[in-house]
């Protein structure tokens, strides 16, 4: 098999929120925002200079939904974003009230730090060392 994962659904509670969040707070380009009736749409956006993969934002439609947004993975990281510069991103992170979970650290694999989207996921932001 060969394959690419190109698209992942994240749960969200409002799609303009999760938007306005995703473009003006993390920068991310929205690359479709289709509406497929009076309650659903379909929203992408995807990191800026990513050409193969975007986040589906997927708005909770039932209880059981609703019960998962903020906890797609049973309060583990559930994403994970490389950046060529962690020191800026993290200024924007704070500039933009954006909850840091895990202040940066350097590993053994680069600098890193763990925050929060506004809807309680968590995301480890990974800038690599260069052998990587």
């Amino acid at each position: 098999m060969n394959c690419n994962i190109f698209q992942i659904s994240i749960v969200v509670d409002d799609y303009d929120k999760a938007i306005a969040f995703y473009t003006e707070k993390l920068n991310f380009d929205l690359i479709e925002d289709t509406v497929l009736s009076p309650v659903k749409r379909w929203v992408r956006v995807k990191p800026k200079g990513l050409t193969n993969f975007a986040l589906l934002l997927a708005k909770a439609k039932n209880e059981e939904e609703h019960s998962r947004i903020g906890n797609q993975t049973g309060g583990r990281v559930f994403l994970f974003m490389h950046t060529d510069d962690l020191d800026r991103d993290h200024k924007n992170l704070l500039a933009n009230n954006i909850k840091i979970v895990r202040e940066p650290t350097v590993e053994e694999f680069g600098k890193v730090l763990v925050f929060a989207d506004c809807f309680g996921n968590l995301w480890d932001l990974i800038q690599p060392n260069k052998k990587q």
